[in-house]
This record gives structure tokens, C-alpha cells and sequence, in this order.
């Protein structure tokens, strides 16, 4: 079985969305709501996060705690 791609602070906020469309959700519900913007196709998940004032690391790892549909 393929090893499941992890989502990483430095990849774009459409990258990871790429990689697993359901972290949508979390990232509204910690107010990410440009997501399928012109900004979420450069900006980084741990620039996206700086500007929401949010902890990389665990929003990171949150992400990534989140099952593979």
C-alpha cells in the first residue's frame, strides 16, 4: 500500500487540498475561508497560518490526524 502523503507547512494551501480535500473544513473553522482563492494557490499553510494567528505545528498535525476519504 502507498505511504499516505502527509501535509507539510511549507506546501501551498492547494497543495494540500490536493492531498486531502477534507481538511476544508478545518481550515474554515479556524477562519482559512479564501480557499479556493487566487492567495490559496501561492500562500502557505504556515503563512496562512501566521496571519490567523494559529500554532503551525498543531495545525499541522491536525491536518494530518484527519482519515483519507
Amino acid at each position: 500500500m502507498a505511504e499516505e502523503l502527509k501535509i507539510k507547512k511549507e506546501m501551498s494551501i492547494a497543495e494540500a487540498l490536493k492531498i486531502k480535500p477534507q481538511i476544508a473544513a478545518v481550515l474554515m473553522t479556524r477562519g482559512m475561508h479564501c480557499l479556493g482563492c487566487v492567495i490559496a494557490q501561492g500562500e502557505t499553510i504556515e503563512q496562512a497560518a501566521e496571519v490567523h494567528g494559529l500554532d503551525v505545528d498543531q495545525l499541522v498535525k491536525d491536518l494530518n490526524e484527519l482519515k483519507n476519504v
